[in-house]
């Protein structure tokens, strides 16, 4: 089995400035690749922050705000995943960048978030595809923030052969959200049999920037979840870099021990 690998989430509360944000990508990414991350995983909504119009700021994935990040990538020689915007006619995706050495792609969210008072699918377009990718031996799934309620689709990331499934996030406060934000990130990794490498936005309040405070902004306790559904690590409210080792091993272990896919009965 393949050996560890290093992974870091960065919890960082984004700005309405996509300019700013990419300075905040920067500036981790070197942090983290410094202490020697392959995958660097920032939250949903890095690009602009939500609670502000959002077709302005949508760029393709061959844009500039995409580009960039590609370089700083690159520089550092490590894959970033990083949630951004990306058009779609009158309304745009909720995308998450992969990029890196040889790796450029995006994941649109698949389960748009009409709950709890809000509906994306007004102006965000779904997606409908699954996306992997493999970092030193390790096969790498992606979803998004809503997405984590949907055992389903982490199952199908198994039959993907993943490993390790990232979930960026910019996670809604409220009664009992922060709770259900750390219970699903450790169903999901006991279900699926994967490390979730959960990355949401920190508390603004923590991180003294200013949202609209009816957007879903984010209510920080990043957590990387092992497959056997333990915390393996945890950031608290405010903006903090999370460096974890993640070892391949374990999901296969996972899966053999509580026979939660192949004893499954309804798909």
């Amino acid at each position: 089995m393949d050996a560890a690998l290093r992974i870091a989430l960065c919890q960082v509360t984004s700005t309405a400035d996509p300019a700013a944000n990419l300075e905040l990508v920067r500036t981790w990414t070197a942090d983290a690749a410094a202490r020697g991350a392959r995958v660097v995983v920032f939250p949903e909504a890095t690009m602009a922050h939500f609670g502000v119009t959002l077709a302005p700021l949508a760029e393709p994935l061959d844009g500039p705000w995409a580009s960039e990040v590609a370089a700083i990538a690159v520089e550092h020689g490590v894959l970033v995943v990083a949630g951004m915007f990306t058009p779609d006619g009158d309304r745009v995706r909720n995308t998450l960048l992969l990029t890196g050495p040889g790796e450029h792609r995006g994941y649109d969210k698949i389960h748009l978030y009409d709950a709890f008072g809000f509906h994306e699918s007004k102006t965000v377009a779904g997606g409908d595809e699954l996306v992997t990718v493999d970092v030193d031996g390790v096969r790498l799934g992606v979803a998004t923030c809503y997405d984590v309620r949907f055992p389903a689709l982490f199952q199908q990331l198994t039959e993907a052969g993943t490993h390790a499934v990232a979930v960026p996030a910019s996670w809604g406060a409220g009664d009992g959200k922060r709770e259900q934000w750390e219970l699903l990130t450790r169903a999901r990794a006991l279900d699926s049999g994967n490390w979730i490498l959960a990355c949401g936005q920190a508390d603004p309040a923590a991180a003294g920037v200013e949202v609209n405070p009816k957007a879903p902004t984010g209510v920080g306790y990043s957590t990387v979840a092992d497959p056997f559904g333990g915390a393996h690590a945890r950031a608290g409210a405010a903006p903090e870099l999370v460096v974890a080792d993640i070892d391949p091993a374990a999901a296969e272990a996972s899966r053999k021990a509580t026979g939660a896919l192949a004893n499954r009965k309804l798909r």
